[in-house]
């Protein structure tokens, strides 16, 4: 399996640390108002919600990046990840319609981009392989819509 452009790593970072921050920004929220409700300790609420954020901000971005995988095959790609649940996804390039190269302000500043699929179907029948490199991104794509091009013909 083909892994993910190292900006991906730099991506998930930042949103889990996006994350982290609200979360924290709102149990500083209530633990002021349990302070001045019920006249507790600072911290009380604020600590354990730190000590929970430490493994999705600090160590789970590396695990769910190194989960990540693709492989392009003659007949269909197959996309891998996941830590916990562990998906393995085959998509049959005959089945797609259209393909996406989609890359928000973060992705941008990492450059990497995503590769959206969408293929016939209701269910699933959107799938989504991020951290590419805009180059690989563009010739997968440009791969497919020749495949594509191919069979209609």
């Amino acid at each position: 399996m083909t892994p993910l452009e190292p900006g991906q790593l730099g991506v998930m970072r930042v949103h889990a640390l996006m994350t982290g921050i609200f979360l924290l920004g709102m149990a500083l929220v209530g633990e002021t108002g349990l302070a001045a409700a019920f006249d507790l300790p600072f911290g009380l609420v604020l600590a354990p919600i730190a000590v929970l954020l430490v493994y999705p901000v600090l160590i789970g971005p590396a695990r769910r990046y190194r989960a990540w995988g693709y492989d392009m095959g003659d007949e269909e790609l197959r996309i891998a990840h996941g830590v916990w649940t562990q998906v393995e996804t085959h998509v049959p390039l005959a089945r797609v319609q259209h393909i996406d190269v989609s890359q928000g302000p973060i992705e941008r500043s990492f450059k990497v981009c995503r590769l959206i699929f969408h293929t016939a179907g209701t269910a699933n029948s959107r799938i989504v392989l991020p951290g590419l490199a805009r180059g690989t991104a563009e010739a997968i794509r440009d791969e497919v819509r020749a495949r594509i091009r191919l069979e209609e013909a």
